[in-house]
């Protein structure tokens, strides 16, 4: 069963079903590692599953998978539209994708989604992007610092790092695992929210355009599928560009290397070698997407070289050389471990990433850290101690907003009382203090002064924009921070004026973001600010459950209200059975939940019981009809997925020529959705991933774990889970003792990020009175 994925959730999912699977099949931890291993060694679809690899899907991977399958931890979220890649199986062999002229590749299954996020390509393009990177540039000129307590090997290591900002070729001994001393480097000031690019679909690609490509892939035995999608990426010449630089065909959403090898060996002949630079770049940039996918912000030097050499790739560490003296990404310096003794060299990590996550990355440690500097009191403390009396939790709170511009809050889904308390007692005392969440459902709960991330940033929720383009507010308290990605959380940073207040509060516990980063447990980690941990538990047999499951144990709970029902499997197909059967009677039977209240859960989108299987029978019993409308009907039940790691749930409505009509509540009501665009961004919704669910709770919930589901499982996948239930959870049962191991030994996978490190240097540098200008 492909595990989730990337999904972005949602369909992100829709993946491409996929992307998961694809390769760096790896990241995980590492991000790419097994990378190649996926692809090379024939992914063939197997499964890991991302989603859809049909995978494919990241989602396993994903978003990481964290979706990824979900187990991981991840970055779930972009889309990838299920279209196109599955061309890609078929294309083993035609697309060249056997792997005969470049050695070390060999065939492929399924296609997989890759390629920068929309985000980053659009930061690339904008032109305060372009400043920042200009002086950036300008930064790396500077000398190596003097005081740098550094020699030999490490003082040789700074200083070609330094030289390969700048634009030199280093010495091969920079990818040595000698430690070098931490780079201190100013990030660049971040630009006015206002002007910061929000992520959005492309507009379709001209039709000669896409004529054009789909003419050179079919001339070539090419993946033609992915024509629309090559146009859509390349721009009007995107023939003439691909016929140029054939590997340029990786940055397509769906396409994988041994396509792309394929690709070029028809365009190309004997010129073609493993060796290319036009290849090795090409590579470069898929796996850093690929890791991205599944929530790396960056990736170790001696992984992704590592990655390459997978590929086939006959100098990887050259190869990194060369993209990082052709700028195409950027090389960090991050210290490991405790701060040593003055004379001792301090061990640190080779990091490569891609400029536009490590803009966002640094921009929002700027950000915070202004946040922390800039605090003003803007209510009489005094105000505010008269508001909090006591000592519960929700009084700590307040108080220790009243005294800092940035707080952290942690808890469980009890907790979720403790900001609404503060938002409440803001309000009273004159502030201009607004709630932001991750999910529709959680804004309307909030009431009064509650908007969503995506709306805030967009513009068509909250208190609006002053004349600098940042947020009129005092205080912006944000619940479910841990679904917050680094560039969302950047953009919303840099929205929030000087002297204001900020609470980021969520549960560390569930699923982290779709998209790359981990923002919560980072700032969490940095120690850079107050941090109040809840002590309200979750009452009841569900809230013991979970928070058991949150612990490390699986407790076999007293639940006198069959709060709590396991329900046994032996297979796939019982397994479906049961579930239709108990969302469509059992459960509206004997708690009086109607089947529109109950949501199906299951680790992935592929295999014998996961959500298309589990979609399509539960379409038939609740709302059967012929799918006229590229599979779907009125009535029926969708989640949508506008962008990259937004999943809206929905309602078909109708369809005419403009495309599907959908009743979508999180997107502002009535949205058209194009035809072109229905197969990547819609997916029925009455069965989602966990990483589609989370920030969401429903009445009643069952859980579906079939067996072929064992491996995507995890303690943060469970918690997630289980924790979407409010009155009712079903447990479709089908793995055994895999349960209780994935929860008492399977944590979330962890990801590659910069953002603690750069917020402790800053809270260091603040200390000691020599913060960067």
């Amino acid at each position: 069963m492909e595990p989730e994925g990337v999904d972005g959730d949602a369909p992100s999912a829709v993946e491409p079903d996929g992307v998961e699977g694809d390769a760096p099949s790896a990241a995980e931890a590492d991000g790419v590692e097994g990378a190649a291993d996926a692809d090379a060694a024939g992914a063939e679809g197997s499964g890991g599953g991302v989603d859809g690899q049909d995978e494919g899907a990241a989602e396993s991977g994903g978003p990481d998978a964290s979706a990824d399958a979900e187990g991981s931890g991840g970055a779930d979220g972009a889309p990838a539209d299920e279209s196109g890649a599955h061309s890609g199986a078929g294309d083993d062999g035609g697309a060249g994708a056997t792997g005969a002229g470049i050695p070390g590749q060999s065939g492929e299954a399924g296609a997989a989604a890759g390629g920068l996020s929309e985000a980053a390509a659009e930061l690339a393009a904008q032109k305060v992007e372009r400043e920042r990177i200009a002086r950036r540039k300008a930064e790396r000129t500077a000398p190596v610092e003097a005081g740098a307590k550094l020699s030999g090997t490490a003082a040789d290591l700074l200083a070609a790092v330094r030289a390969v900002e700048g634009g030199e070729k280093p010495p091969s001994r920079y990818f040595d695992d000698a430690p070098a001393a931490p780079r201190r480097t100013p990030a660049p000031a971040p630009a006015p929210a206002a002007e910061r690019p929000r992520t959005a679909p492309r507009p379709p690609a001209p039709a000669e355009a896409v004529a054009a490509v789909r003419a050179l892939l079919a001339r070539t035995g090419g993946p033609e599928a992915v024509a629309a999608k090559a146009a859509e990426a390349l721009g009007e010449d995107a023939a003439g560009r691909l016929t140029e630089d054939p590997w340029q065909l990786l940055s397509v959403p769906g396409v994988r290397p041994t396509q792309a090898d394929g690709f070029a060996r028809a365009l190309l002949g004997a010129d073609c070698g493993p060796g290319d630079e036009r290849r090795t770049a090409a590579l470069v940039a898929w796996l850093l997407a690929q890791a991205a996918l599944k929530g790396h912000t960056a990736l170790e030097a001696s992984v992704l070289t590592g990655a390459l050499g997978q590929y086939a790739v006959p100098d990887p560490a050259e190869a990194l050389e060369q993209a990082i003296g052709d700028g195409d990404v950027l090389v960090f310096q991050e210290p490991v471990g405790e701060p040593v003794a003055e004379g001792e060299e301090q061990p640190v990590r080779i990091l490569v990433g891609p400029e536009g996550l490590a803009l966002a990355e640094e921009s929002l440690a700027d950000g915070l850290a202004r946040l922390v500097n800039t605090f003003g009191e803007a209510a009489d403390p005094a105000e505010w101690a008269k508001a909090a009396p006591g000592d519960g939790a929700a009084a700590e709170l307040i108080r220790a907003v009243a005294g800092h511009g940035l707080v952290t809050h942690t808890g469980g889904e009890a907790a979720r009382a403790e900001p609404l308390a503060l938002l409440a007692t803001a309000r009273a005392l004159g502030l201009r203090a607004w709630l932001a969440c991750h999910t529709p459902a959680t804004r309307d709960a909030a009431g009064e002064g509650a908007a969503t991330v995506a709306g805030l940033l967009a513009g068509t929720e909250g208190p609006g924009r002053d004349q600098d383009g940042q947020l009129a507010l005092d205080l912006l308290v944000v619940t479910d921070a841990p679904q917050l990605d680094v560039e969302s959380a950047a953009a919303l940073v840099e929205s929030v004026p000087d002297g204001a207040r900020l609470v980021l509060s969520g549960d560390p516990a569930v699923l982290g973001s779709a998209g790359p980063g981990r923002v919560f447990a980072d700032v969490l980690a940095a120690r850079a600010c107050p941090g109040l941990a809840s002590r309200v538990p979750d009452p009841g047999p569900l809230g013991e459950l979970v928070s058991g499951v949150g612990a490390g144990e699986l407790l076999a709970v007293e639940a006198p209200g069959k709060e709590v029902v396991i329900v046994p499997v032996r297979d796939a197909g019982e397994a479906v059975h049961r579930t239709v059967q108990l969302v469509s009677e059992s459960v509206p039977r004997a708690f009086g939940i109607p089947a529109e209240g109950v949501q199906v859960i299951t680790p992935g989108h592929g295999g014998s019981a996961g959500t298309r299987a589990l979609n399509a029978a539960l379409k038939e019993r609740l709302n059967p009809g012929p799918g006229r409308f590229g599979g779907f009907d009125p009535g029926d039940r969708i989640v949508y997925v506008p962008s990259p790691g937004r999943a809206l749930p929905g309602r078909v409505v109708t369809a005419d020529a403009e495309g599907l009509h959908l009743d979508c509540p999180g997107a502002g009501g009535r949205v058209v959705v194009p035809k072109e665009r229905v197969e990547s961004a819609v997916r029925h919704g009455w069965a989602v991933t966990a990483h589609q669910a989370v920030g969401s709770r429903w009445p009643g919930v069952v859980v579906v774990l079939p067996g072929d589901a064992a491996d995507a499982l995890s303690r943060d996948w469970v918690y997630t889970a289980f924790g979407r239930a409010e009155r009712h959870l079903s447990v479709v049962h089908g793995v055994d003792q895999a349960l209780p191991r994935a929860v008492a030994e399977v944590t979330a996978k962890p990801r590659t990020t910069r953002l603690s490190g750069l917020l402790r240097a800053l809270t260091a540098a603040a200390a000691a009175g020599d913060r960067p200008e």
